[in-house]
């Protein structure tokens, strides 16, 4: 995408005045997606997004500064400009950049450019019908389609030089459903790291009955009782609390700051010895997975939890140098706009030894939480307030009724003690994890898990 003899310039001029190691990520991004709203395309979109980052570090320090003109005049003068908000000495540098071709794990059939939009809205309008007609109660539904093309090239000044392609393809589908005085809403949003061929293995009518399924339920469903409880948290989306309450609290981001709880704990007991949890970016063509990371390094998989004992964070190499550790490919960003930083891929509880039916069955009063909703989290303590999207009651060991309107609230570092009962067959839900480098695509995972008690709100 740009010239190797610009790029070596160009990370020499970021170092003129002083800094210890300068970067360059240059992007080139094409996304088209599709909006079936109460039966009818909505919008249909195409667009291209190009530009280049530019990042110089001093220690601890760094700088970054981007621009949408990849020729020579704009990158040379983005770089020195950096240059300029880090000035500590001049220092004259020749930089000599290395290919390397990295192992491609995503195999891609049909790259979104070679398919029609014809044959995308086909889709879109298949799981609009299956929704719509799962029940009369289905007052809106609300159909998405997109896909994105990603080359990105990524060189800094310690030699490296490297070019990767990513492509994302996901549907989303919500729908709401009414008795004429009250709403309820189900979603399912299922993604994958390939191509128009996810259709091949992802069946739109299927997650379209599913999210109208989960509307429906929600409808008919009494309120949910309050107080301390055991609650039996069920495979894939559940493990957003994860996710959130605690895997960010795992990334060096936080770590390096201090704002973490888990900061210099590694090799101690965090967790019931239940509980051993990964983030893998290796896995092929999974939502959340990436050949390198945004800052070149082939990405890995980590073991953070093991059987309840820290062993690692998710570095990235700022922060890594504040911490003293090497990166290990956790680096993510969204977008040129936005420096890097240590962010999560595919994270997930691993699965355990106990059998889905015994877990219900230990428990006498409770609650089983199917499928989790959003929430809120403070990322320095952990502590967290999720609503749970679909929910029954546990009585006599057995999945009781519906209920709605139940949340978790707890704190991470202490529900992670209290997942006593962990099951086999692990699933994972795709989302989008915003934070300081904006958002990008992760997969949260986990098998069902019970909690021993934790705080339900409801009526």
């Amino acid at each position: 995408m740009v010239a190797r003899d610009i790029l070596e310039e160009v990370l020499s001029r970021a170092l003129s005045l002083g800094g210890d190691f300068s970067e360059i990520f240059v992007e080139d991004r094409v996304i088209n997606s599709i909006r079936m709203v109460n039966g009818k395309i909505d919008d249909v979109i195409s667009g291209r997004d190009h530009g280049a980052g530019i990042r110089i570090m001093k220690g601890y320090r760094s700088v970054y500064a981007y621009t949408n003109d990849t020729g020579r005049t704009a990158l040379l003068d983005t770089a020195y400009k950096a240059a300029c908000a880090l000035k500590e000495g001049e220092q004259d540098l020749n930089i000599t950049l290395t290919e390397r071709i990295p192992s491609n794990i995503h195999q891609i059939l049909y790259v979104p450019s070679s398919v029609d939009n014809q044959k995308k809205a086909t889709i879109v309008k298949t799981a609009y019908k299956a929704a719509k007609d799962y029940a009369p109660e289905i007052l809106q539904v609300t159909v998405g389609y997109g896909d994105v093309d990603q080359k990105i090239l990524i060189a800094n000044s310690e030699g490296l030089l490297v070019e990767d392609r990513r492509v994302r393809t996901r549907l989303f589908i919500q729908s709401i459903a009414s008795d004429g005085n009250e709403n309820q809403t189900g979603f399912e949003g299922p993604g994958r790291y390939m191509g128009f061929e996810m259709f091949e293995i992802i069946d739109p009518e299927y997650y379209a009955k599913e999210a109208s399924r989960t509307a429906v339920t929600m409808l008919h469903a009494d309120l949910c009782p309050a107080g301390r409880m055991p609650v039996v948290i069920d495979n894939g989306f559940g493990g957003v609390i994860f996710h959130e309450a605690c895997g960010h609290a795992l990334e060096a981001t936080s770590v390096a700051k201090g704002h973490s709880v888990f900061a210099g704990k590694i090799g101690e007991k965090i967790a019931s010895e239940k509980v051993t949890a990964i983030d893998d970016g290796t896995i092929p063509n999974l939502w959340g997975s990436i050949n390198i990371d945004d800052e070149g390094i082939p990405t890995q998989r980590k073991v953070l939890i093991e059987n309840g004992i820290l062993k690692t964070y998710m570095i990235d190499k700022l922060n890594g140098r504040r911490m003293g550790m090497a990166p290990n490919g956790s680096s993510r960003r969204q977008s040129y706009k936005y420096a890097p930083t240590s962010r999560m891929t595919n994270t997930y509880i691993a699965p355990g030894s106990d059998e889905n039916d015994d877990i219900i069955a230990s428990i006498p009063e409770g609650l089983y939480a199917k499928k989790m909703g959003g929430g809120s989290v403070n990322p320095v303590t952990g502590e967290f307030n999720f609503a749970v999207a679909e929910g029954y009651l546990i009585r006599n060991g057995k999945v009781n009724k519906p209920v709605r309107g139940a949340t978790l609230i707890g704190k991470g570092s202490e529900i992670l003690f209290k997942i006593d009962m962990v099951g086999k067959d692990m699933q994972m839900g795709q989302g989008m994890c915003g934070s300081l480098s904006g958002s990008v695509p992760t997969n949260v995972g986990q098998p069902m898990i019970r909690v021993s008690e934790i705080t339900v709100g409801g009526r």
